[in-house]
């Protein structure tokens, strides 16, 4: 497969990677905004594995789009789900220490479920299941789920609306520049869309496409396969060729 064609099965993976990690990672927001002692997630359906109650539907279109990237461009599982709403005033710790904490939440439950799914890879890798199609794709599968687990944790850093970094760095900052800064909220998403799709147009307009700006998704994924490699135990090329099921390198 060359790196301009578009690999289906790894798409369809990576979408349901994708739609199985937003719930846990808007469970995990909710579930912390539970521990420190606010019932609205819970009273609005958020502590629930149901799809549906998560799902935004930008969010879910973007992770679809970047699933059908051509393999050298890096097919990536980025988005995010339906913000969960929480009261500030009812959080142990504070408003600005419990919003911080429920911000994390997210980011940490889909981290250390990536990095749980690297480990599994780490004990059935060795197995040597290559010679059966069905094992080498559940290998795959895993690494995949690993990925988009760990993508989604490392893009949420990012602080615009309506990713998780919004509102870690909203908390962090004093109150008068966290007025202004909550302005850019309504052009959260679009900031995003932008620096996904646009950017990158324009890099290729202006020559400079080999800036890294210019690649998010593809830098994100390359961060995600370089933390899978040592959690693992697995060179990073070989993660990598499982990854994009580039059997000849197995």
């Amino acid at each position: 497969m060359s790196a301009s064609d578009i690999n289906v099965v790894l798409a369809i993976m990576i979408i349901v990677s994708f739609l199985v990690a937003i719930i846990l990672h808007e469970c995990g927001h909710a579930l912390v905004a539970s521990w420190l002692g606010d019932p609205t997630p819970r009273r609005e359906g958020r502590l629930s594995f149901n799809l549906f109650a998560h799902l935004d539907p930008v969010g879910t279109l973007l992770a679809v789009i970047l699933a059908f990237l051509p393999v050298g461009a890096g097919p990536v599982g980025l988005g995010w789900g339906k913000p969960v709403k929480s009261d500030p005033w009812k959080l142990r710790g504070g408003p600005n220490m419990g919003t911080l904490f429920v911000a994390l939440g997210g980011i940490v439950t889909s981290l250390v479920v990536g990095l749980a799914f690297a480990v599994v890879l780490r004990f059935v890798f060795p197995l040597h299941f290559f010679q059966n199609d069905v094992a080498i794709r559940l290998l795959q599968l895993i690494a995949v789920f690993a990925s988009v687990n760990i993508s989604l944790a490392i893009f949420n850093i990012i602080p615009l609306y309506p990713l998780d970094g919004y509102q870690i760095l909203y908390t962090l900052l004093p109150s008068r520049q966290a007025v202004q800064f909550a302005k850019s909220a309504p052009y959260g998403p679009f900031i995003i869309l932008g620096l996904l799709f646009l950017l990158p147009f324009l890099g290729q307009l202006s020559g400079l496409g080999g800036f890294f700006l210019f690649h998010i998704p593809y830098y994100i994924l390359l961060g995600s396969l370089n933390i899978i490699g040592p959690v693992s135990g697995l060179p990073v090329d070989v993660v990598t060729a499982l990854y994009v099921f580039n059997f000849p390198l197995l």
